[in-house]
């Protein structure tokens, strides 16, 4: 089953959750273009989060969820928020959700982490969840290791057994990827640096036109020393955070280097000194649109595919 007729929305995509971009408004403006919209509650607090919900639901009457990270020192009222509020997915990050699964889904919530690796996968799929996020090194933020090509594959036909459809993400922004996501076992995609490019988008001009003019080799991966791995787009600051870590500087002077760099990024625009977290296929897109063409674009070249027969 594709992730749209799961859902019952009109195209099997699902917003990647990025912290300090997805709010409330441009979750429900994603699910109002026929995907579904995802809050990024990277940054807040459960009281936070529930003001985020509840405008996405004065915004659309379509599903949306919210993409939790469970190292967040509020979780458990934020996981409480998203189970009182019947939200219809969350997605999960940066720990295991075992302790939330079920007051989440007797509140209708289907859950889906986020998964880097085929034993993370095999050890959530035991705990009754609805879906696996499969995300390669290929997509923008926090990273893993293994390639979209080489993930999703492998996660789907660990859980094929028990029914539970996975979601490719990472390195996804035209119909051919989404045409080979499917190929690879995957009942849908996960997108996120291809809706920063969305008018919708709430993050300053100066980050869009960054991701514009991205080429193919024009993101880094900053924190793979230290075992927090981001990409983001070459800049002075990512360049410099690299340099140091491969110099052995101490952990705290790496902090201080990053500290505050997204928000630098999603509301000063300071394409310098900001973390533009973004994805390899930054130098696959070029023109700021709306998230509905986004999306017509996408299904458009997928069905001349398989049309095809390709």
């Amino acid at each position: 089953m594709k992730i749209n007729e799961l859902f019952g929305i009109e195209y099997p995509v699902i917003q990647g959750g990025m912290a300090n971009i997805a709010t409330g408004e441009f979750a429900a403006e994603i699910s109002n273009a026929g995907a579904m919209g995802i809050i990024g509650s990277g940054g807040m607090d459960a009281d936070t989060l529930r003001k985020h919900i509840r405008k996405a639901k004065s915004l659309t009457n379509k599903p949306f969820g919210v993409n939790l990270m469970l190292m967040n020192p509020d979780t458990e009222n934020m996981a409480k928020v998203i189970s009182e509020e019947r939200v219809p997915l969350v997605t999960t990050g940066a720990g295991n959700p075992s302790v939330y699964v079920k007051k989440w889904k007797d509140a209708g919530t289907k859950v889906f982490p986020v998964v880097s690796s085929v034993a993370l996968a095999r050890r959530l799929a035991r705990l009754g969840i609805d879906g696996l996020i499969a995300e390669g090194c290929e997509s923008g933020g926090h990273v893993g290791e293994l390639t979209t090509m080489v993930l999703v594959p492998q996660v789907a036909d660990a859980v094929q057994a028990l029914g539970i459809p996975v979601v490719a993400a990472g390195g996804i922004a035209t119909g051919r990827q989404l045409a080979a996501a499917f190929i690879l076992g995957a009942s849908g995609v996960q997108i996120g640096t291809a809706f920063l490019l969305s008018e919708e988008c709430p993050i300053h001009e100066s980050y869009k036109n960054a991701v514009v003019k991205a080429k193919d080799n024009g993101t880094i991966v900053t924190g793979r020393i230290t075992g927090h791995p981001v990409r983001a787009l070459k800049n002075p600051l990512s360049r410099e955070y690299v340099r140091e870590e491969s110099r052995g500087a101490d952990p705290m002077v790496l902090e201080r280097i990053m500290l505050g760099a997204l928000r630098r990024a999603v509301f000063d625009g300071d394409v310098k000194r900001g973390s533009l977290m973004a994805g390899q296929v930054s130098g696959m897109i070029g023109d700021i649109r709306p998230a509905r063409m986004i999306l017509e674009q996408l299904m458009r070249e997928y069905e001349e595919i398989r049309t095809k027969g390709i």
